[in-house]
């Protein structure tokens, strides 16, 4: 048996190819989506992926203002934030956070679905999110997925 054969690929910066992909959230439930948009972002659904290095695609979600949240999580889900000074721990809501604006509430739910490094703020980077079907990203030329048939 030829073992030189089976060589381990390992992308880099140089090799990977990043794709320009659009996600529709409308009906969809955000802690779902996110969790596919995170792996779409990391680079999990290709082939040659590499955990040290930003093999991901390039999403962009329309329809944020759609998104559903199951039972009464837009009011009882509490997020927490602590300014530093004492007496300054803020605590707001999701629907706090879709009013202030569309991808508040996508980018926090999306960052804690990412590495807590470096590389977790760069692929945060390649997230875009609007409210409605318009985007400014057409020169890209992105391609519209089906989310579900993602697992």
């Amino acid at each position: 048996m030829d073992t030189l054969s089976f060589k381990t690929i390992s992308a880099n910066k140089a090799t990977v190819n990043k794709e320009w992909v659009i996600v529709d959230a409308e009906g969809q439930t955000l802690g779902r989506l996110c969790a596919k948009v995170a792996k779409l972002l990391r680079g999990k659904y290709k082939p040659n992926f590499t955990p040290h290095v930003d093999c991901g695609d390039n999403v962009i979600i329309i329809n944020a203002d759609k998104i559903v949240l199951t039972g009464n999580k837009w009011n009882d889900r509490i997020y927490l934030r602590y300014t530093g000074y004492p007496g300054g721990q803020i605590a707001y809501t999701p629907a706090d956070l879709q009013a202030k604006g569309d991808d508040r509430l996508f980018r926090k739910v999306v960052k804690g679905m990412l590495p807590k490094n470096r590389l977790g703020a760069k692929l945060l980077n390649n997230l875009y999110v609007y409210a409605g079907t318009e985007h400014k990203h057409e020169a890209q030329q992105p391609k519209l997925i089906d989310i579900n048939s993602y697992k």
